[in-house]
């Protein structure tokens, strides 16, 4: 079985791509071909080049050309191009024509139980703090298809955690964190092993 080609994309750190390097690393399911950014000094890729996987910089991520230009290229761990993208707190929406390629093989992470607290600038603190906001008893993690909006397309699999009393954003925000570092690579490796499907699952 050849492992599936997965494709990063981050703006960050890149704290989920260090745990999808992490669980991906012997895995015959799926690997780690390339990492993506928006931003030139982002932590995920410096993640990117320790793991030796290749990463490159987006001049335009409203440019649906250049991005699947990159999305093509397999780079040293080869064997074409991806297979399944994941957005790994990714920050810019995708453009249209991408989306239509990678349909049911675009994922990304969100730090809140969608479809509450997503969509246009709700992202990093700005989530965990509209949460505590709305008075919720939890929160969470979600990873859903990437369809043309912010935060629309249909869910795939959530992890729960309890909002406490006296939580700030930061304190619920590394609760949620620690989720998302088991929730995305448990999707990532179950939808691999489904053979990437070519309609929506729910895990």
């Amino acid at each position: 079985m050849t492992p599936v080609r997965v494709a990063v994309l981050a703006s960050g750190g890149g704290t989920n791509l260090q745990a999808l390097l992490d669980a991906l690393h012997d895995s015959p399911l799926a690997r780690v071909v390339r990492v993506l950014s928006t931003q030139p000094h982002a932590g995920a890729l410096e993640r990117a080049r320790r793991a030796g996987v290749p990463a490159a910089v987006l001049r335009d991520p409203g440019d649906a050309a250049e991005l699947l230009t990159a999305l093509d290229q397999g780079g040293a761990h080869g064997g074409g191009g991806a297979d399944l993208v994941v957005l790994a707190g990714y920050l810019k929406l995708v453009p249209a024509e991408v989306v239509a390629r990678y349909r049911w093989r675009m994922i990304n992470i969100h730090p809140a139980l969608l479809p509450a607290c997503g969509g246009p600038g709700m992202y990093g603190r700005r989530v965990h703090a509209a949460v505590l906001a709305s008075g919720a008893a939890e929160s969470g993690a979600t990873v859903h298809y990437v369809d043309e909006q912010y935060d629309r397309g249909p869910i795939i699999a959530q992890a729960r955690v309890p909002v406490r009393p006296g939580d700030t954003p930061d304190t619920l925000a590394a609760r949620v964190l620690a989720v998302e570092h088991e929730l995305l690579p448990r999707v990532v490796l179950e939808l691999a092993r489904r053979g990437l499907p070519d309609q929506p699952v729910r895990i």
